[in-house]
């Protein structure tokens, strides 16, 4: 069975471990608090779930997961990844991560500099522009007219693959964006964050996304 290692463990990252356990996956999840803080939600989501350190929790993934505040990016661990599908949820919020040039000028994405950290991993957006009491609550079969769609972006089929996979059992339809320099189409102050849109509206939404709202 595929082990999904989440580093970091706040509302997204606690809802995909749920999300990923009841798929059937082992989950591994940890934060930068050490796994004895997570022993309340480990014993919530069952047996399919263990806390550990970002280092172990990256060493066990086959698929991982970061989650973390983009401030907290330098502290991914590297080597563990290395080779393995990476999914990005971030954002950028200024007045929690503080400014970065780059991304005010538009010339990079939140997704582009956690490949640039990760030179060797596979990073692949997802799960960055919906609420995480969402990700649990809001999936609807498969040709349902009222499917909800989330995005996605990669430089690598093989992750928009995984991720199209993930979404389609948890009830989504999946729209990819392109690659990792088109990634800020799904991030906030554009049309597509956080609104629930089926996969035409996303298509429409990601087209008439500015890079600098």
């Amino acid at each position: 069975m595929t082990t999904i290692g989440i580093i970091g463990a706040g509302h997204i990252g606690s809802a995909l471990a749920r999300a990923f356990s009841g798929l059937g996956y082992d989950v591994v999840i940890s934060n930068s608090r050490g796994p004895e803080t997570l022993t309340g939600l480990v014993a919530e989501l069952g047996p399919k779930v263990t806390a550990a350190t970002a280092e172990e929790a990256a060493a066990a993934a086959d698929i991982a997961v970061v989650t973390v505040p983009l401030k907290a990016l330098k502290d991914v661990p590297v080597e563990p990844l290395a080779g393995k599908i990476v999914l990005d949820t971030n954002n950028y919020y200024f007045e929690r991560d503080g400014h970065f040039d780059a991304l005010d000028r538009g010339e990079t994405t939140t997704s582009q500099l956690l490949q640039d950290h990760l030179p060797t991993s596979k990073v692949v957006k997802a799960f960055n522009h919906l609420y995480a009491s969402d990700i649990n609550a809001d999936g609807l079969p498969a040709g349902d007219p009222d499917r909800r769609a989330l995005g996605t972006a990669s430089d690598v089929p093989e992750a928009v693959e995984f991720v199209t996979g993930v979404y389609d059992a948890l009830g989504f339809d999946t729209v990819s964006a392109g690659p990792l320099s088109e990634s800020w189409r799904l991030e906030r102050d554009r049309p597509a964050y956080v609104a629930r849109q089926t996969a035409a509206e996303l298509r429409a939404n990601l087209a008439k996304a500015n890079r600098l709202p």
